[in-house]
């Protein structure tokens, strides 16, 4: 059985940082692309960022690109999501995902496998 964990979220002033953790089970990511979306309230479900494993290329949504950075820890089988210079328009639920006809950019509609989000809430 296939589970994505996501973790690290929590509440931030704006301009601060955090990092979120992607663990996997059932399946080695090493060969995957592996995406991150989030959900604010009121709002849909928005792509941000996508690493393919298969060769290192990284994507960004130009909202996050320069404050956000993915990365990949194969060994660990976890993805993360460094998120630097938090503004309180980046307040959602944040999650991973992955499936087998994962691609950059990591669309939604080809992913097959979600975890259940990590909400964080950028406020003073």
């Amino acid at each position: 059985q296939v589970q994505l964990v996501e973790s690290g979220g929590g509440l931030v002033q704006p301009g601060g940082s955090l990092r979120l953790s992607c663990a996997a089970s059932g399946l080695s990511l090493d060969y995957y692309a592996i995406g991150w979306f989030r959900q604010a309230p009121g709002k849909e479900r928005e792509g941000i960022s996508c690493i393919n494993n298969a060769d290192g290329v990284t994507y960004y949504r130009d909202f996050v690109k320069g404050r956000f950075t993915v990365s990949s820890d194969n060994a660990n089988n976890t993805v993360y999501l460094q998120m630097d210079s938090l503004k309180p328009e980046d307040t959602a639920v944040y999650y991973c995902a992955t499936g087998a006809h994962a691609t950059i950019p990591c669309r939604s509609f080809d992913m097959e496998y979600w975890g259940k989000g990590s909400l964080v809430t950028v406020s003073s």
